[in-house]
């Protein structure tokens, strides 16, 4: 117990250091860009922030704030933005974990991962259509490159839930899903030439390698075991992690090309509408959709939880957005990535998994690995800024 309470301590240590870090790039870059009294133009472009992923939006970043614009302080912002992803991620984590390791009275378990997706999907639909209407639909977005996003999107997504449903434990999963550089890589690699440095190896092996540990470091009776199924479909789901990231580049590209800036909850809509078709397509053609309404009328246990997790994801995507608008790229970097961490602490002291000392010594070897990372990002952000 002593072991657990100083290694929890130890991360979380490293966790605060990582955030304090970030949040210190974000507001000297703020300082060193701020505007002079009556900025030119060409000072206005230059505060411009890079876009996170494929979302772009209008609304001004940290990095452009005017210091007597009204409004709530931006440490008021940073407590809602990164305090509601938090919160909205860490229970969602929780209810997903929950819903595949729920056993029926007859001893069955919940396995339409698929139709999970359709019922995720429909509730970000739902606030990214009040989102979108509230904030003014853009008009002559390109959804042919929406439409195949949010396919790869939700399959990557669907290939996790089938990896928790098959028997691989949540921290393993949700450790695996943070390697996600490793697919990007080979794929760079084989394909592109690209070229990276030692340091990039390294975290990608720390999260890899650390992963495999805790996967073998699980104590005889400490939950479910870590089936060959599972692992395959958390290996295919970082694979299509990374064909989404290059569809959503071509999305940029295209609405680029069309002159049209979607708005974030143009992005959460049309995205989230077309992961909803192809979710309801899939599940419908497995019987799904029948299969899992029966599970989920005959068990209410279950059906509360898939509510709530459902509403879970859309409103942590709002607070996504929000936090989009409002902050520097790395602020959001840092917060998602920290969540995932704290999710993995999170179920193993709650949800009953048992580790071993080598167990714990690949949660700190992946974690190394995910904060050097962070790390390497703020750093790049600094330089970046100076330049």
């Amino acid at each position: 117990m002593l072991n657990r309470r100083f290694i929890l301590f130890t991360l979380f240590a490293l966790f605060n250091t990582q955030v304090v870090r970030a949040l210190s790039a974000s507001s000297s870059s703020s300082l060193d860009n701020k505007p002079s009294p009556v900025p030119t133009k060409s000072s206005v472009n230059r505060e411009k922030l890079p876009p996170v992923e494929n979302l772009d939006t209008t609304e001004p970043k940290m990095g452009s704030l005017q210091p007597n614009k009204p409004g709530l302080p931006d440490s008021i912002k940073l407590l809602i933005g990164a305090g509601g992803i938090y919160a909205a991620f860490l229970y969602y984590g929780s209810l997903q974990e929950d819903v595949f390791r729920y056993v029926a009275e007859d001893g069955t378990y919940f396995k339409q991962a698929w139709f999970l997706q359709v019922l995720e999907a429909l509730a970000n639909v739902i606030i990214g259509f009040v989102g979108m209407k509230a904030t003014g639909a853009t008009k002559g977005i390109p959804l042919r490159m929406f439409g195949i996003s949010g396919a790869a999107q939700v399959t990557a997504k669907a290939c996790t839930s089938l990896a928790l449903a098959n028997g691989l434990s949540f921290p393993v999963a949700t450790l695996a899903k943070s390697g996600k550089m490793a697919p990007v890589m080979a794929g760079s690699l084989l394909l592109g030439g690209a070229q990276y440095e030692l340091r990039e190896y390294l975290q990608v092996a720390a999260i890899i390698g650390g992963t495999a540990v805790v996967s073998l470091g699980k104590k005889k009776g400490g939950g479910a075991s870590n089936s060959m199924m599972g692992v395959f479909y958390i290996v295919m789901s970082l694979v299509l992690d990374g064909v989404t990231a290059g569809f959503q580049k071509r999305l940029k590209t295209e609405t680029a090309k069309v002159g049209v800036k979607p708005k974030p909850y143009d992005f959460m809509f049309w995205t989230n509408f077309f992961m909803f078709l192809t979710a309801t397509v899939i599940a419908g053609l497995l019987g799904e959709l029948t299969s899992g309404m029966s599970f989920m009328f005959a068990n209410p246990e279950v059906l509360s939880k898939i509510i709530k997790f459902a509403i879970c994801s859309a409103v942590g995507q709002s607070f996504i957005f929000f936090t989009i608008a409002n902050f520097d790229p790395l602020v959001l970097s840092t917060v998602t990535t920290t969540r995932k961490i704290f999710s993995v602490l999170l179920s193993i002291f709650i949800k009953g998994h048992s580790l071993s000392m080598t167990g714990w010594s690949g949660i700190a070897m992946a974690c190394g690995g995910i904060l050097s990372e962070l790390q390497a990002k703020s750093r790049g952000h600094k330089k970046a800024h100076k330049n």
